[in-house]
């Protein structure tokens, strides 16, 4: 692995029946190489592991990672994401039922312990499982065995359990909702997954490769590059939603793009691009706000000439009142960032001009 950048992308059989799985990490920034030097560390060893990292961080990817350098990498890699079923429903999941063992257990069924025999266990949202559930859990971490849900026959298996949370796991058991003992058990390496905007020499390398894989998937025959001016905008924004949030932005832009350069980044998915007026705002404000109109000379023209000339009042005037800033004349004109640059690029074909500081 160089310093300049890390690309792991690896492939394995599973065995017999078994898909061949792909897992791939990309980045080339100090936090990402250290945390990626850690997991492999700790793949060997036959220990459970913690993934804690917020939402689109790639836990799911990192817990492959760990899974596929591991020595376990030819048996199954057995996923459940704890947080998608409801507490009556994880324990079944987790350790399988017998034919009978409640109202619609028409036949035995092995849990995700059985299926995950001699190799890793991906627990994902772990702190949202059950108490009780915890309890049985703990039982399997200490002497590996458990029963399934309506026996009392013990079963042995050798599963490597790897958790992963974006919550605070000893504030839970500060609150009575996760056992000590299983924090205990679950904690031999805890591993921070680092967020994205503590990554900012890995987001235009991201970028271009969520671009890229985008492009192939709408068949382009050119590969998208991003203007300076996007580029930049993808470096300065916050990413809440890390690498997910990113992958959506990047192949949204991608798909709206009518050229290979990337030039508009919609960030604000959700902004409704209609005014809202609130009951207190009166047409003299928003008049105050955009500029007088002569309503008289619009009234004597064709309706496609004055509602275009109204356009171009708004638009230049709303560029003034923010310093010619096209994101906050956006927002002044209750439009997202792309119509406006709809909008701006007709004025342009219209005009054959730009309307640039100089000309206020």
């Amino acid at each position: 692995m160089t310093m300049k950048q890390s690309i792991y992308s690896k492939q394995k059989s599973l065995g017999a029946g078994n898909p061949t799985v792909v897992t791939e990490a990309l980045g080339q920034s100090e936090p990402f190489l250290e945390f990626q030097e850690q997991l492999s560390r700790v793949a060997p060893v036959n220990r459970p592991v913690l993934l804690i990292g917020e939402r689109g961080t790639g836990k799911e990817l990192a817990a492959a990672r760990l899974h596929y350098l591991s020595n376990r990498w030819q048996a199954p890699m057995v996923a459940l994401n704890c947080s998608a079923l409801s507490p009556t429903l994880i324990e079944s999941e987790l350790f399988g039922y017998e034919k009978g063992a409640f109202t619609g257990a028409l036949q035995q069924r092995f849990g995700r312990f059985e299926s995950a025999d001699r190799g890793t266990l991906f627990l994902d949202e772990i702190g949202s499982i059950p108490m009780e559930v915890q309890e049985k859990i703990l039982r399997v971490v200490e002497y590996n065995v458990f029963e399934r849900v309506g026996s009392s026959e013990s079963i042995e298996v050798d599963v490597r359990i790897v958790a992963a949370t974006n919550a605070d796991l000893n504030d839970l058991v500060r609150k009575n909702l996760f056992k000590q003992d299983l924090l205990d058990r679950l904690s031999f390496e805890v591993l921070f997954l680092p967020p994205l905007r503590e990554r900012q020499d890995d987001i235009a390398l991201l970028a271009g490769h969520f671009a890229g894989r985008m492009a192939l998937e709408l068949g382009w025959d050119e590969i998208p590059v991003f203007s300076d001016e996007a580029l930049q905008a993808l470096e300065n924004h916050p990413w809440l939603g890390n690498i997910r949030e990113l992958k959506n932005v990047v192949e949204r832009a991608v798909y709206r793009s009518d050229a290979a350069i990337i030039a508009d980044i919609d960030f604000h998915l959700f902004h409704s691009p209609y005014k809202t007026i609130t009951p207190f705002e009166s047409k003299e404000t928003l008049s105050a706000e955009f500029g007088a109109v002569d309503s008289r000379a619009l009234l004597n023209r064709p309706l496609k000439e004055a509602m275009w000339e109204l356009k171009v009042m708004m638009l230049e005037t709303a560029l003034r009142k923010t310093r010619y800033n096209q994101k906050k004349a956006a927002r002044v004109l209750g439009l997202t960032y792309h119509q406006f640059r709809g909008l701006y690029r007709q004025y342009q074909s219209v005009s054959g001009s730009k309307i640039e500081k100089a000309s206020s």
